[in-house]
Parts: C-alpha cells; sequence; structure tokens
C-alpha cells in the first residue's frame, strides 16, 4: 500500500495541526521545556495568544490578515520548525554556540511575527492588502517587533529580534545582517532556515505556489503583465511562469540560502527528530510533485 498523503492542516511529523495556534503553542513549549529544564517558557503562550489576536484582526489598531500564502498556518509551522531546530541545535551544540533558552524564547518570539509586515493597519488607506508590502515586509515586521516587545513584557529581547527577523527576507544579504556576536547570527541562520522549510515542506507547497503565492507577488508589483521591474527581481507574468522557475527556486533555496548562507543549520532537524529530517524529506516529496505535474504541462525541469 501507498503512503497516505498527510492532511493540509497538519505538520511535516502529522502530529500537529498548524492551523490552531493552541496546539502550536502547547507543541512548543514541550519541546523548549524538554530542551530546557527549570526554564518558564510561559512567556509563549502570551506571544501565541497575541499572535493569533494580531492575525486575526482583534489586536487593536491592526486589520485581520488578508493574504493566502503568508498566513497564520504558514507562520505557526515556521515557528514550530523554529522550536524544533533550537532542540537540535542545543541538544548538539554545547560549547560556544549553545544559544540557551533567552535566545530560544527570542527566536519563537521572532518567527510569531516574522511576517508581521504584511498585516494593514486599520488606519491604512494606501493599500486594499497587505501583499501590496511584499517587498518591504521584513522591515515592516521588525518595526511591529520593535513596538510590540516591550509592550509584552519583552523589551530585553527587542534588539535581538529586530535583527534576526532579516534573515527570514531578501532585503539584505545575510552576510551582511548586523548581529551582536555569533550566537545571535546562528539564531538568525536558524530563523531564515526554519521559514525556508516549514513553507516548502508543506504538503500543498505546490497549489499555494500556483494559487495563493502568485497573487501575493501580484498585488506586490512583482508579478502581472504589468508588473513593475525591479532591480534583481524576477517578475513572473503568470502563475504557471511562477510554477515553472518554482523547481529553480527551490534548488537555489538549499544550495546557495540554506547550505552556504544559513550553515546547512537544517540538520539539528534530523537531531530532534531522532535521526531522520522530514522537513528534508518532505520538500525532496514535493519536489518531485511539481517535477511531474510541469513534465505534464510540457514543461518538464529536472530537480537534482
Amino acid at each position: 500500500m501507498g503512503q497516505v498523503r498527510r492532511a493540509a492542516h497538519m505538520d511535516v511529523s502529522n502530529t500537529v495541526d498548524v492551523t490552531d495556534p493552541a496546539a502550536v503553542s502547547a507543541a512548543v513549549c514541550h519541546i523548549l521545556t524538554g530542551c530546557y529544564p527549570g526554564y518558564a517558557f510561559s512567556q509563549v503562550e502570551s506571544l501565541v495568544a497575541d499572535f493569533s489576536r494580531l492575525y486575526r484582526g482583534s489586536y487593536p489598531g491592526f486589520s485581520a490578515c488578508d493574504i493566502g500564502y503568508h498566513d497564520m498556518q504558514h507562520v505557526l509551522d515556521v515557528t514550530l520548525a523554529m522550536a524544533r531546530l533550537l532542540d537540535g541545535h542545543d541538544r548538539s551544540e554545547t560549547g560556544a554556540l549553545h544559544l540557551g533558552p533567552e535566545l530560544a524564547l527570542a527566536g519563537i518570539a521572532t518567527a510569531l511575527f516574522h511576517d508581521s509586515g504584511y498585516i494593514r493597519r486599520t488606519r491604512d488607506s494606501r493599500n486594499k492588502n497587505g501583499a501590496a508590502y511584499t517587498r518591504i515586509h521584513v522591515s515592516r515586521s521588525a518595526r511591529f517587533l520593535e513596538e510590540y516587545l516591550p509592550q509584552a513584557g519583552m523589551a530585553h529581547l527587542s534588539g535581538i529580534c529586530t535583527r534576526i527577523v532579516h534573515f527570514t527576507g531578501y532585503e539584505i544579504d545575510p552576510q551582511h545582517i548586523e548581529v551582536g556576536n555569533d550566537r545571535e547570527r546562528r539564531l538568525g541562520e536558524l530563523l531564515g532556515t526554519a521559514d525556508l522549510i516549514a513553507q516548502m515542506a508543506d504538503v500543498d507547497y505546490v497549489l499555494k505556489c500556483r494559487e495563493y503565492l502568485y497573487e501575493e507577488f501580484r498585488a506586490g508589483g512583482l508579478a502581472g503583465e504589468h508588473a513593475a521591474q525591479y532591480p534583481g527581481v524576477t517578475v513572473f507574468r503568470s502563475p504557471q511562469d511562477l510554477l515553472e522557475s518554482t523547481p529553480d527556486f527551490m534548488r537555489n533555496a538549499i544550495v546557495v540560502r540554506l547550505d552556504a548562507q544559513f550553515g546547512a543549520v537544517y540538520r539539528y532537524a534530523a537531531a530532534h527528530f531522532g535521526g531522520s529530517d522530514l522537513y528534508m524529506d518532505a520538500i525532496k516529496a514535493n519536489a518531485c510533485r511539481l517535477e511531474a505535474e510541469l513534465a505534464v504541462n510540457g514543461a518538464h525541469v529536472a530537480i537534482q
């Protein structure tokens, strides 16, 4: 019998509902308390609660999330992946790069709000959709974190979070992101890795690229017949054009982004799972699925 395809709302291990903030909060707390015994991670619950309010439109001054790709599920999936990478990392690294619970908490906080820059303020009359901020959403996320964290009683982590959030975007080359020390850079590498592996391992990754990501790019001026041209930015003319470029994106994401720029820290997922890297396995499966779809449509692209 063939392997049963996991449901769209389940994480890569098929054990956590990543559309349910409470389920992800419980899973993250379980992982972190197991890795750092004796440290209270009660703030995770309040962080997740505020994140949920923000994305559902009940956070004062902000509208609900109105985009389909970088949505609540994506962020919760990234946050869960971040917790797993942190666990695998700090169970493996006992020397100078060991992060400890405070930096782990900073990593979780940043993961939860790394895409907050897509959320429009209620007074925003300039744009009708958060995707309009695609090109600058990471800088907007940093500003949100700078404003939010002191209100959440985490002012001491504000500087770290507003710096490492840039590892989730392309506004600044990772090697040029200013960080406080090597441990902070490693935290940023883990965060950037969590963002990429969670989305590429999503069981509906190909569908979401076609149905949602293209529309976000179009709203952000990066897709469509009348898309603006920006230096070094790829413009997609149709959903099919985006799909046909996705195998190259996945390959470059692994070779350039994950391996070269982020130091292949995705390997710590295997340490967390006890030997198997469920994220990379799922990414390879998605690549094969996309290759097959493109072949049927007469646009075969080999994926190594």
